[in-house]
């Protein structure tokens, strides 16, 4: 078999891929484990609606009843929405899934590989996973950096998650060979605050620039994907101090509970909505918007690359 007999494109993705549109792909992990419900859902259709709105087609990726869907119907975000059965799927989990004809939402990691596989070359998520906190000691690694070292797909995020060792994280980009760019910015974001304390590699000030510098990455044969960092909109960041303490609590929380592995993000970002009421919530939804938005303008211009 090959990949294709795994694979359900949406109709309208198919015509795009088919005639050279942009198309932007967008993780499903937000609307199963990221979000509560029906904000997951209103998240999910808003972040479509906003690519659209860029000229260019919203692949959302997830996997149902074993099949690869590369776009997704209503009915199947409502699915992953409300289904407590559904796993969160990183690359060690994608065969399995898919063998064993179970449903669930891809990570950062695996939206990378099944959009490559379908020939889409940009991708808009909240934040990447990375080295987590107390790594040192717990090798705790998220399989989104190795992604990003192998695979050619552009990532626009807000930076790292918040809860992470952003510093590392970092470190462990560069030894991998991803470049780091921020979007008008000379500081990598770092998902609720534009601040970390941290500088990106490269400062790039339009989304035409970004498509030619990936179109000459992968023209060269350099293998890799790049991350493009989206500040949050001035006006929704959350004092960086005030993240701080409440993801500090909810670490001790966590540790508490012996909460590890794929169960920590989830936990980690629900406790610190919890701590923050819901003001991290609220920034969370409008910088995946925001970050939405460019993968679009970034689709729409790469398309147009000879």
């Amino acid at each position: 078999m090959k990949f294709s007999d795994y694979l359900d494109v949406h109709p309208d993705v198919e015509e795009a891929i088919k005639n050279g549109e942009p198309i932007v792909a967008l993780e499903s992990t937000i609307i199963s484990h990221g979000m509560p419900y029906p904000k997951n859902i209103e998240t999910a259709m808003m972040v479509e609606e906003t690519v659209r709105s860029n000229k260019a087609v919203p692949a959302t990726i997830a996997i149902i009843n074993g099949r690869l869907k590369v776009g997704l119907t209503h009915e199947e975000i409502e699915f992953l929405a409300t289904n407590d059965e559904v796993r969160k799927v990183s690359r060690r989990d994608l065969a399995i899934t898919v063998s064993q004809k179970h449903s669930g939402s891809t990570t950062v990691a695996a939206t990378m590989i099944i959009a490559k596989l379908a020939e889409i070359a940009v991708f808009a998520t909240g934040g990447i996973g990375g080295v987590h906190r107390g790594a040192e000691k717990t090798l705790d690694i998220s399989a989104d950096l190795e992604e990003l070292a192998n695979t050619n797909v552009c990532v626009v995020c807000a930076g790292a998650k918040a809860i992470l060792d952003i510093g590392l994280t970092l470190e462990y980009l560069e030894t991998k060979g991803v470049p780091v760019i921020g979007y008008k910015t000379t500081e990598l974001p770092a998902f609720y605050s534009s601040e970390s304390g941290f500088d990106v590699d490269y400062k790039i000030d339009s989304a035409l620039e970004i498509a030619e510098i990936l179109k000459t990455k992968w023209s060269l044969g350099v293998d890799g994907g790049v991350l493009v960092t989206n500040p949050i909109p001035v006006g929704y960041e959350l004092e960086s101090s005030i993240m701080n303490e409440a993801i500090n609590q909810a670490i001790i929380e966590a540790e508490k509970e012996h909460i590890t592995g794929k169960k920590i993000t989830p936990f980690l970002l629900s406790k610190v909505s919890e701590i923050t009421e819901g003001k991290s919530l609220d920034a969370n939804i409008k910088l995946i918007q925001n970050n939405a938005n460019l993968a679009a303008k970034i689709a729409l211009h790469y398309s147009k690359q000879d």
